[in-house]
């Protein structure tokens, strides 16, 4: 898989650590992010590769701030994106299988090593299961849509 990754200061250390365990597993990883403790804002970062991951240009996005939630929540102002804060694995699955997310974003001060990687796992083995969920996820590209005008 071709995956954009992208991280604020806060998740320097963590970005390593999961770049190498995603090239390790044979994909192919192009780093966005922060390498130096610079004071570029998590947003930039999310919403870049929030645009690179809707152009299409990659299979999904991993994106690592100090909780994960504002990175994801710049990354989800761009059309196209779905991105979903995951903590654990089981939330990594859901939000593939229920919500199709395109990108997944965790923090660096919440989880570990670890359990990084066993999201990064449960999110790439999942599917999405369409139907019922393909109907939802349908709602919320309409709700894009209305206010994108």
């Amino acid at each position: 898989m071709k995956i954009a990754i992208a991280n604020d200061h806060a998740a320097i250390e963590l970005k390593q650590v999961v770049k190498k365990y995603l090239e390790e597993k044979g994909h192919s990883v192009d780093d966005f992010g922060a390498d130096k403790n610079e004071g570029i804002s998590y947003t930039v970062y999310g919403e870049t590769v929030g645009e690179k991951v809707a152009a299409g240009e990659y299979d999904f996005g991993v994106l690592i701030c100090g909780t994960g939630v504002g990175i994801s929540i710049a990354a989800n102002k761009v059309p196209g994106v779905r991105a979903g804060v995951c903590s654990e694995p089981t939330t990594a699955r859901l939000v593939k299988e229920h919500n199709n997310a395109n990108i997944i974003a965790f923090g660096a001060r919440i989880v570990g090593e670890e359990v990084a990687k066993s999201i990064l796992d449960a999110y790439m083995e999942a599917e999405f299961q369409g139907g019922r969920h393909a109907e939802r996820v349908n709602m919320l590209t309409d709700i894009e849509k209305k206010y994108s005008k």
